[in-house]
């Protein structure tokens, strides 16, 4: 049952503009400047910390984390779990986005140990998530399942670990073990950007820093992101159009539109 409502989104989303929260990025090497610029143009300060001998202290410091696993390197693995340890002492909300785990032993082993730090937030896609379950994984980054077929894994993984598990899919959903909150904007074009997934496992940081309750902050991510999609794709032709117009329309998205465009289904 949906018990989050499109007023309480709005609400979390002026709390980010409020107060700008700082969000360190360890994550992968293809989306770190776009990354950086989806954070900016939420009212987000990001902050790219990913070597192993200051990720520690950083995540102590900063007001969220993300590990994303999507190009691990020795050095870097040592700095995320530096990291998700630092985070996890100091009470700084984080998020793992389990990128093409399932298919990849290496990786899926880093995600696994990770678990063990107690992430905030899980994001992924549907096989990522039935990946940390146990199941097979999707083909690279690829989903072959859907938010729909793995929410049941999905729920016993956020009851099991104390978190909130998101699934991006053509209708978003989330849970936190008991409740499930579905988000049904968005735009084809989305998947056609780079990084955009990656990008939003960063803005679900952001707004854990400013939620008390994660599913909130998780779910209020999600409405940001796919109500700006919607509103850029409306007015682009194409993927690269798209791309900078859904900046734009992350940087102009007020609280009230947030409240009145979301789909919660």
């Amino acid at each position: 049952m949906n018990t989050i409502s499109p007023a309480a989104l709005g609400e979390a989303l002026d709390a980010l503009r409020s107060r700008g929260p700082l969000v360190q990025c360890l994550t992968n090497v293809v989306v770190t400047g776009w990354t950086a610029n989806v954070l900016l143009a939420a009212g987000a300060a990001p902050a790219m910390v990913d070597n192993p001998v200051e990720a520690g202290i950083f995540a102590a410091a900063a007001d969220a984390v993300l590990i994303n696993v999507g190009t691990p390197y020795a050095e870097t693995v040592e700095a995320m779990r530096a990291a998700a340890n630092a985070a996890t002492v100091a009470g700084t909300p984080w998020v793992l986005d389990p990128v093409a785990v399932g298919g990849l032993p290496w990786r899926t082993e880093v995600a696994f140990s990770l678990l063990g730090s107690s992430p905030t937030v899980i994001r992924g896609n549907a096989s990522e998530v039935l990946a940390l379950t146990g199941g097979r994984g999707g083909r690279g980054v690829e989903t072959v399942d859907t938010p729909e077929s793995v929410i049941g894994e999905a729920r016993t993984l956020a009851g099991d670990r104390d978190t909130v598990v998101a699934i991006s899919g053509a209708v978003d959903h989330l849970t936190d073990g008991d409740r499930v909150v579905r988000v049904a904007n968005g735009h084809p074009w989305l998947t056609r950007v780079t990084g955009v997934g990656c990008a939003l496992g960063a803005l679900t940081a952001a707004f854990a820093a400013v939620s008390d309750d994660s599913l909130l902050g998780a779910s209020a991510a999600t409405a940001m992101l796919t109500v700006a999609a919607d509103a850029a794709a409306a007015r682009t032709a194409g993927p690269g159009s798209f791309a900078t117009a859904l900046l734009d329309e992350l940087h102009n998205l007020a609280p009230a539109d947030l409240t009145t465009r979301v789909r919660l289904a």
